[in-house]
């Protein structure tokens, strides 16, 4: 069972970073560099909306036949990927992978829920880390040499392989898994007005992170669209018997601080992994392949704090204090980063540790807190919300502190920036012009000035990840249950 769904994450974890390399190249061969960032964006827009639904189907009608139609359209739309002649098609088919790979991770860690006692669950979510960080490092390789010595279009062709695979398995290691007996009615309209207020969310915001602003007519026709249809989605999610996602849910306390500890820790790792090789580069002039290695520290950390936090779990049957000791750790880290510049390197790479076995920290103790806090008919739809809280930090936070650092450089920088950032996106616009600049003040006035920007972002940063700990501090604690699954 476990080695089906350690591919199905690696499928769905290689699908966020392989892809980032080729991107150049893509828009170059597509004639589409206006509608670059929107390869990566409607990939995260649609698997975020789906998470959560993917869920709830996963409680009505099984693991197995959920995870199996979730690999088939991520394989689908990865062929459809491979053969498109527009960025416009790319799009669209990114889109519908997206809505697959949506499905890919949750309803695989939903299953480990399944067939792991809870007290034990911590030591495999250490083990799932460890492989989202093998993914997260080969990623970006794999599809640079796919691009460089095959062509772009390979990065989605090996998707099939991989997928073949791990459905052969999946349909082979959980046929004994239990299928409820019950079938309930599917709540179409509230996943319509869920996707549709979510989408229209995260496309604004994403659409911000690129530097339109916020007031222009587009984006808010899209806040206002997203405001009134997920109102309109929580008076009909409590009117009905069998909601797409029961909102009570939410009034657990557990799941509530879980899932917003969760959204801000990949607020952090998101938002750091993007902006520190960016500061690397633009202030302190470090190249771009060794502005990725400096990185190491924090991914390789991430998966040992998951790993120790779930090895401490499984033998205390406690979470509380490894959250806490965590979120503190990171919130310390948070604000060290802010004050160390790019420079000190060493320094840099000891915070970047400790704000990863912080963050790592978090995760399974986050996941497995859920777990134990709900109904078992409920653990598909909890830990899918887990995994949705984490998706929806990630496109929220680099979106909004990308819109923060766009608009503190060009406080900062006056007149470095020309054009109006519509014919691509305004922070690489930036990027350039801050590399390239030889503008009326000096390239050591131009770099500080830079650096201003950055520290004043990383410590917004680092304010946000403050509440964290004091929502863990109000947390109940309830000892992990030792038996298997089934006798719960």
């Amino acid at each position: 069972v476990m080695s089906g769904l350690v591919l199905v994450i690696l499928l769905g974890a290689l699908e966020q970073t392989i892809v980032a390399v080729a991107l150049p190249v893509i828009a170059n061969d597509l004639h589409g560099f206006k509608l670059m960032a929107w390869i990566v964006s409607a990939y995260l827009v649609a698997s975020t909306v789906v998470t959560p639904i993917y869920g709830k189907l996963s409680d009505m009608y099984g693991r197995r036949n959920t995870l199996s139609s979730a690999i088939a359209i991520f394989m689908v739309a990865s062929i459809g990927c491979a053969l498109v002649q527009s960025m416009p098609q790319l799009i669209f088919f990114r889109i519908l992978q997206g809505i697959g790979g949506g499905g890919l991770i949750s309803v695989a860690q939903a299953t480990i829920a399944d067939v792991v006692p809870l007290r034990e669950r911590g030591r495999y979510q250490g083990y799932i880390s460890g492989v989202w960080a093998m993914a997260s490092m080969a990623g970006p390789v794999v599809g640079g040499y796919l691009t460089q010595f095959l062509s772009w279009r390979w990065i989605f062709w090996i998707n099939l392989p991989l997928g073949l695979i791990a459905l052969i398995v999946i349909r082979r290691s959980l046929r004994t898994l239990p299928v409820p007996h019950l079938r309930p009615r599917i709540d179409f309209l509230g996943a319509i007005l869920f996707a549709l207020g979510l989408t229209a969310l995260l496309i604004a915001i994403t659409r911000i992170g690129h530097g339109t602003p916020l007031s222009e007519s587009i984006n808010i026709f899209l806040m206002v669209t997203s405001v009134t249809s997920l109102l309109v989605f929580g008076w009909h999610e409590n009117r009905i018997a069998e909601p797409i996602i029961p909102l009570h849910l939410f009034r657990n306390r557990t799941v509530s601080v879980c899932c917003v500890t969760l959204f801000i820790g990949f607020v952090q790792l998101i938002s750091m992994s993007v902006l520190l090789p960016l500061r690397s580069q633009m202030v302190a002039g470090v190249a771009a392949d060794m502005s990725a290695l400096r990185l190491l520290p924090l991914t390789l950390s991430i998966p040992l704090g998951a790993f120790i936090a779930g090895r401490l779990m499984s033998k205390t049957g406690r979470y509380k204090a490894l959250q806490l000791g965590g979120a503190v750790a990171a919130s310390l880290a948070a604000f060290a980063v802010a004050l160390t510049t790019p420079h000190q390197v060493l320094q840099m790479a000891l915070v970047m540790s400790v704000l990863g076995v912080g963050i790592g920290f978090q995760f399974p103790t986050g996941l497995v807190a859920t777990q134990n806090a709900v109904l078992p008919k409920y653990i598909g739809l909890a830990t899918a919300l887990t995994s949705f809280s984490r998706q929806l930090g990630g496109a929220v936070g680099v979106a909004v502190l990308t819109s923060v650092l766009i608009a503190s450089l060009q406080g900062a920088l006056p007149g470095v920036l020309t054009g109006s950032g519509e014919d691509g996106d305004m922070l690489m616009q930036l990027f350039r012009s801050v590399l390239a600049s030889s503008g009326d003040i000096s390239g050591v006035a131009l770099r500080d000035a830079t650096e201003g920007a950055f520290r004043r972002l990383f410590l917004i940063s680092a304010a946000i990840s403050l509440l964290s700990p004091l929502l863990l501090m109000t947390l109940r604690e309830k000892e992990l249950r030792g038996g298997t699954p089934a006798s719960r």
